[in-house]
């Protein structure tokens, strides 16, 4: 199999449920490298977040380039290259967070290695210790006098088909939104025009290839685009059906070294 590139989401997918990367994976990762093959991540977490984490998944100097807040943020490290693209104005995220205002769930954005939030409580408490990443409670009145990549939901699981159904009644009068379920934590709004497909035919442009010398390995709903338009799509035995059914292949769990399996079966042979 000859690919150019290979991008692979993190949670559920590059990382184990323990949070860490596996050794074959990390293995597979150098040589494909070392042949010359472009390796980078494609993720709903924000450029800095991962960069600040990377050092703690054993990942230092192995990553090329990032996709970033589900596609609206890239940076390629080579070229030193930073964009982000179509981010939410924030009189929308304020009508969004005002949407939601009598449900138990609370508000995240990320930025600077942390998670910023207008409460503390419960759910970005859970979530922060889920990603690994501190979080601040913050002014949101002044913080969104600027705009923002996304903006997320995070919730009790038991909470999210209530979000979700709620999401659905959304409608700003100037602005339009996409919104989807990222993670069992995760309900996120966006820009329509961001998909993780968008950031990476941005990181393809950069390096003069096309999504066809691109394989990608995902697992979630958000991951469906770039499985459907690479010109290899891998997804994970754990991932969502809708996803699944996308994919060229379907590799092994994130439990059991999916990642480094298919890249020495298929890459690597």
């Amino acid at each position: 199999m000859e690919v150019k590139a290979i991008m692979c989401d993190i949670d559920g997918t590059l990382l184990t449920t323990a949070g860490t990367v596996s050794p074959l994976t990390a293995d597979a990762i150098q040589k494909v490298r070392d042949k010359g093959i472009l390796f980078g991540i494609s993720t709903g977490r924000a450029v800095t977040n991962v960069r600040k984490l990377l050092p703690e998944w054993g990942l230092s100097d192995m990553v090329d380039a990032i996709v970033g807040s589900g596609g609206a943020e890239i940076y390629d490290f080579g070229q030193d290259h930073y964009e982000e693209n179509y981010p939410l104005p924030g009189h929308v995220i304020r009508e969004i967070i005002d949407h939601y205002k009598d449900m138990d769930v609370n508000f995240v954005i990320h930025g600077d290695g942390f998670l910023y939030t207008p409460k503390d409580d419960i759910n970005i408490r859970n979530l922060s210790a889920t990603d690994k990443i501190p979080y601040k409670v913050i002014d949101f009145n002044e913080y969104l006098k600027t705009s923002h990549p996304k903006v997320m939901i995070t919730c009790a699981p038991e909470m999210m088909d209530a979000v979700i159904e709620r999401g659905k009644s959304f409608k700003s009068e100037n602005f339009r939104s996409a919104s989807l379920q990222t993670t069992k934590l995760l309900y996120e709004f966006m820009d329509p025009r961001i998909t993780k497909t968008y950031g990476l035919k941005k990181i393809m442009d950069l390096h003069g290839f096309s999504m066809d010398d691109l394989c990608v390995f995902g697992d979630a709903d958000n991951d469906y685009d770039m499985v459907l338009n690479a010109g290899v799509g891998v997804a994970m035995a754990n991932g969502s059906e809708k996803t699944k059914n996308a994919a060229d292949y379907i590799t092994d769990d994130n439990d059991h070294d999916g990642i480094g399996t298919f890249i020495f079966q298929h890459i690597l042979s």
